[in-house]
């Protein structure tokens, strides 16, 4: 292993660098950076992160409000702050839908195991996830909130 260190804010925006070359290049239609503890700090990264998106032709959006689903455990996103990357408004428009949609199903009191599914499937789905692997990471969430 390598006795080279590398700070945590130049990892993420290697991670970040590396989201928006494949959201660039049709791999992915929308992707999301590392859940940060504070906007505070997600808002550090965001001149760099303008700079990786228009060196791309990316667009980014700064979430303050983590879409929770069982595509991933609630205590990882639960009062978190992201970014999404995307090419165009249409994904962007999609995945506000989604989350209204999830927000009216509780409301309504509808957000039923089946529901639950279908809205985590079609998060998955928007971040270009196989439904292999959506599967294999709504069982990671199921076998966390048994334990």
């Amino acid at each position: 292993m390598s006795e080279k260190k590398i700070d945590k804010y130049s990892y993420e925006l290697g991670v970040i660098d590396c989201f928006c070359e494949m959201v660039a290049a049709g791999l992915k239609t929308m992707a999301l950076s590392h859940p940060c503890q504070s906007r505070e700090e997600r808002d550090s990264y965001t001149d760099d992160v303008q700079d990786i998106c228009n060196r791309y032709g990316v667009r980014y959006y700064s979430e303050d409000d983590p879409f929770l689903t069982d595509l991933f455990p609630e205590e990882m996103c639960r009062d978190t702050f992201y970014f999404i990357f995307y090419l165009d408004d249409h994904t962007l428009d999609r995945y506000l839908e989604l989350k209204r949609e999830k927000t009216a199903l509780l409301e309504k009191g509808e957000y039923d195991v089946a529901h639950r599914r279908e809205i985590a499937f079609a998060y998955g789905k928007m971040l270009s996830y196989s439904d292999e692997g959506i599967e294999r990471l709504l069982g990671k969430t199921a076998q966390v909130k048994e334990s």
